[in-house]
């Protein structure tokens, strides 16, 4: 029996999702393009999943990006065809609530580019490295790269990994502002869960509200931002109590004094 092109593992409130094509670079075929949407449209249901993480199996690659392969065997009039919303992955993942923490493990390239960007926190692994290589292969982004990139690490570098094709390697990525943290590929994994623990600890419903304002005002101008930002703060306000403050009030104070290995 063929072993399955994607992995889902559901633990302790995390979904790992893991893009399993380890000997083509976990390139993206259409099929796991569609399997990799389905996944998420499932996991966005899933009661028992509060955060995801994402990774590619092997150790060469996160996501070598579409499948060019599969591609350049097709007819002409399919070769170019954009995916459909219910087969395209980042749809599915940017309509997730869920936190998303990208494990890039090793080559994210072009459309593995962009899938690592549609993730919401990025962790490293020193051997990790990003190129944007539409301009070579001649084609353009339709995944949201060149509006994304430009945000993230300023217009001027988004230009230079752009219009080069040229990699980046996992410090300067982190030097850029492209990914939050690198640690070694052995910690990878055990980074991203506790990660996902600390999100899974705050309160469901805020934290994924939460996320929701940071993209939608992401999108943007910053007075349209303020304006989704302070809606979102009266529909909260509304549905609180004095008590419930107090309590959660205490749970912080209890937290901040075991992080900082204070005792008062």
């Amino acid at each position: 029996m063929a072993e399955s092109i994607l992995l889902c593992e559901v633990r302790d409130g995390i979904a790992t999702v893991t893009l399993n094509r380890p000997r083509a670079m976990n390139a993206l075929s259409r099929a796991l393009r569609s399997e990799l949407a389905r996944t998420f449209r499932d996991l966005e249901n899933a009661p028992d999943v509060g955060a995801v993480i994402l990774t590619g199996a092997g150790d060469r690659a996160f996501c070598a990006g579409l499948d060019l392969k599969e591609l350049g065997g097709e007819s002409d009039s399919s070769a170019g065809r954009a995916v459909g919303a219910g087969d395209d992955p980042i749809v599915a993942m940017e309509a997730c609530s869920r936190p998303i923490i990208g494990a890039v493990n090793g080559f994210a390239i072009t459309g593995g580019f962009e899938l690592a960007l549609a993730c919401d926190v990025l962790i490293a692994a020193p051997e990790a490295r990003f190129a944007d290589t539409h301009a070579r292969v001649g084609i353009m982004p339709g995944w949201g790269l060149s509006q994304k990139l430009s945000r993230l690490v300023g217009v001027m570098r988004a230009k230079e990994i752009s219009l080069t094709g040229n990699f980046i390697a996992a410090e300067q990525a982190l030097d850029w502002g492209l990914v939050n943290r690198v640690v070694p590929a052995g910690e990878l994994l055990e980074t991203c869960r506790a990660l996902a623990r600390d999100m899974l600890s705050c309160e469901p419903d805020v934290m994924r509200a939460y996320k929701r304002v940071i993209d939608e005002g992401f999108a943007v101008a910053y007075g349209e931002g303020r304006r989704i930002e302070s809606a979102a703060n009266r529909e909260r306000a509304r549905t609180l109590t004095p008590e419930q403050i107090a309590a959660r009030r205490a749970g912080i104070q209890k937290r901040g004094r075991a992080q900082s290995g204070g005792s008062r």
